[in-house]
């Protein structure tokens, strides 16, 4: 019998290896697009995902203030800066498959589930493109500890989509869009391209998936009769447990559909006047 898509889901999330993780991954969601393409897409069925994804016994996940800090400057301190991003994009693959598969109570249309399952895949190839950026300088997924708290935000919108919505790609992969700037610059400056292509592509493709989160969030308040900008205020507000830190990119963030009068009151800077 063939899969339902909330049950592909389930098996990304259940497989704790990165690398097998993200094989996965591109599997069934080439699945997915073939199934689209025939005029026949799969079931998206109601297979309930854990609370929690599979993890690899590496790294060791450590509160947020006893992950060591290095400098970027030098060689162990990029290595620890890569591993960062690959630990997030690590995440993400599980946090695409888990909104495809935690909400299915909720009626969506089948372009709702085209977005995410491409933007797993998206996630999964950034993964694997930082991972053998780490190899190819004698390091790998895993050997350095990580940040645990990578996913509480999945923990506590367990239970509400649209704070799903508003919190991981609007807030979190909005982040990066403000963060990887400096990062690239990093890198140039240590003329790494095989980092320097990874970081690009993670780059250009990451508006995309927050565009998604916005455009989704904002058909659920328009299915509600809900005012976006006041609703994602207080999901932020109750879901987020700390105030977002400029400065924004935003030019990108416009990109993805969001207006500065979404974080700048978010803050805990005083915004400029044009988003006063």
């Amino acid at each position: 019998m063939q899969q339902t898509l909330s049950q592909m889901a389930v098996e990304v999330l259940t497989t704790a290896d990165g690398r097998a993780k993200t094989a996965l991954s591109h599997k069934h969601a080439a699945a997915w697009f073939a199934s689209r393409d025939t005029g026949k897409p799969l079931q998206i069925g109601d297979s309930k995902p854990p609370l929690r994804p599979a993890r690899p016994e590496k790294p060791e996940l450590l509160n947020p203030r006893d992950v060591p800090r290095r400098r970027p400057g030098s060689d162990q301190g990029r290595l620890a800066m890569l591993h960062a991003v690959g630990h997030i994009e690590l995440n993400a693959v599980d946090l695409h498959w888990d909104i495809i598969a935690r909400f299915t109570d909720v009626e969506m249309p089948l372009g709702f589930y085209d977005d995410w399952v491409k933007s797993a895949d998206e996630e999964s190839k950034h993964f694997n493109l930082i991972c053998d950026s780490l190899e190819a300088k004698g390091s790998f997924y895993g050997a350095m500890p990580a940040h645990a708290g990578m996913w509480r935000a999945a923990e506590d919108t367990a239970d509400d989509f649209m704070g799903r919505l508003a919190v991981v790609p609007m807030v979190l992969e909005a982040r990066g869009l403000d963060v990887t700037p400096g990062m690239i610059k990093v890198f140039q400056q240590a003329k790494d391209t095989q980092t320097l292509d990874a970081l690009n592509t993670i780059y250009a493709e990451e508006v995309g998936h927050v565009a998604y989160g916005s455009k989704w969030f904002n058909f659920l308040c328009g299915r509600h009769a809900l005012d976006p900008k006041s609703t994602f205020h207080d999901l932020v507000q109750r879901y987020f447990h700390s105030p977002l830190k400029p400065p924004f990119n935003e030019e990108k963030r416009a990109d993805a559909g969001l207006p500065p009068d979404f974080y700048w009151p978010l803050s805990d800077s005083e915004p400029p006047a044009y988003a006063k």
